[in-house]
C-alpha cells in the first residue's frame, strides 16, 4: 500500500483527470502499459482504476475516471478528491499486458476505455515500435484526452473517431495492417464483441486478441448451494441472491475485492474440488475448462458443494 497526494485535478467533461504522486517526492514503484491500481476511497470502498499515464515517468500516476450515471459510490469519491487530498493506493498489477514481439499494434479505445490505451501509446512510442490508436467517442465536444493525444509526439499516430463526424470503420482498420498484428480493446462491450467478432471473421488468432472490461452486467443469483473454506476451517451456505463473498463475511471471513463484477481478479482463489459455474470476465476459456480457480465476487456452484482454498 502507498500514500500518495493528488497535485493535479483537471476535469474534460464527465471524466476528472488526476495526477497523484508522493508527497516527499520519492520515486513511485515502476510499471508497465496496461496496469492498473487500486484506489482505497474508503474501509469498504475500493475500485480498479488503469495508469493512463507515461510508464517511463517514475514520480505520478495518472488516471482518468469518468462520473459514471449509476455509481456505486466509486466513480462520485473518486470526483469528490481535490488536490492536496491523501489517498491510499495499491502498488500497479497489469492484467493487460503488450505483447512484446507484435509485428504492429492496433490500440482502440471506447470513450474512458482508452485510458489504458495512452499508456500503451507512450511505452510503445519510446520503443520505437509500429502502432496505431484509434480513439471513439459519441462526440468531440463528449471526449476527453483530445488536447493530449493531439499535441501526443505520436500524434501521426492516432485517429479520432466520432459518432456525429466519422464513425470506426473496423473492416478497413484490421484489414489494412501487417501479419501478425495484435489488437487491444477497451470500451463498451459493444464495441469489444465487434471488435472480437470483425477480427476473428478476418482470421486473427485469439491470442492476437486482447481486451479489457471496466464494468460488466454479472447475475450472482441461482440455486443455494455449501462452500467449504478449507483453510479457514468454515462452511458457509450461499443462498439463491447472495455472492460467495457475502456469505463468508457473514462467517467472519473476509476477501479481498475490489470490483464486484468478475473483472480485476482481485478475489481468484482456487478451487479444491466441485464444479464451477463461471460468470466472470476475467478468466479465459481454457482457465474455465481447467475449473481450478474461481471469482468468488459472482461465479456461483453448479454443484451442491464447493470447496476452496482459503
Amino acid at each position: 500500500m502507498l500514500t500518495l497526494q493528488v497535485i493535479r485535478r483537471e476535469v474534460q467533461g464527465d471524466v476528472v483527470l488526476l495526477t497523484l504522486a508522493h508527497s516527499e517526492g520519492i520515486a513511485l514503484p515502476a510499471f508497465r502499459a496496461g496496469a492498473h491500481i487500486d484506489l482505497h476511497l474508503s474501509a469498504e470502498l475500493v475500485r480498479p482504476y488503469s495508469l493512463c499515464g507515461d510508464p517511463q515517468d517514475r514520480q505520478h500516476y495518472q488516471l482518468g475516471i469518468l462520473k459514471e450515471g449509476r455509481s456505486k459510490g466509486g466513480s462520485l469519491a473518486v470526483h469528490a478528491l481535490r488536490e492536496g487530498d491523501a489517498i491510499a493506493v495499491s502498488e500497479p498489477r497489469n492484467l493487460f499486458e503488450l505483447e512484446e514481439h507484435a509485428a504492429h499494434t492496433l490500440l482502440i479505445g471506447g470513450g474512458i476505455g482508452v485510458t489504458p490505451m495512452l499508456a500503451m501509446a507512450a511505452e510503445l512510442h519510446a520503443a520505437g515500435r509500429a502502432f496505431t490508436l484509434h480513439y471513439c467517442a459519441r462526440s468531440r465536444a463528449q471526449a476527453a484526452f483530445v488536447p493530449q493525444l493531439e499535441r501526443a509526439p505520436y500524434a501521426a499516430q492516432v485517429q479520432l473517431h466520432f459518432s456525429n463526424e466519422q464513425r470506426l470503420d473496423l473492416a478497413a482498420v484490421l484489414t489494412d495492417v501487417p501479419a501478425e498484428t495484435h489488437v487491444y480493446v477497451c470500451g463498451p462491450t459493444r464495441l469489444m464483441d465487434a471488435v472480437t467478432e470483425q477480427a476473428q471473421t478476418l482470421g486473427y488468432s485469439s491470442g492476437q486478441i486482447h481486451q479489457e472490461c471496466f464494468s460488466a452486467e454479472v447475475q450472482t443469483g441461482g440455486s443455494a448451494f455449501d462452500v467449504v473454506a478449507a483453510t479457514s476451517g468454515i462452511t458457509v451456505k450461499v443462498l439463491e441472491n447472495q455472492t460467495i463473498v457475502e456469505a463468508l463475511a457473514l462467517a467472519g471471513l473476509k476477501v479481498n475485492v475490489s470490483c464486484k463484477q468478475g473483472i480485476c481478479g482481485s478475489c481468484l482463489t482456487d478451487v479444491l474440488e466441485g464444479d464451477v459455474d463461471h460468470r466472470d470476465h476475467y478468466l479465459t476459456d481454457e482457465e474455465r475448462a481447467d475449473g481450478d480457480q474461481i471469482l468468488l465476487c459472482c461465479s456461483r456452484a453448479k454443484c451442491g458443494r464447493l470447496v476452496i482454498d482459503l
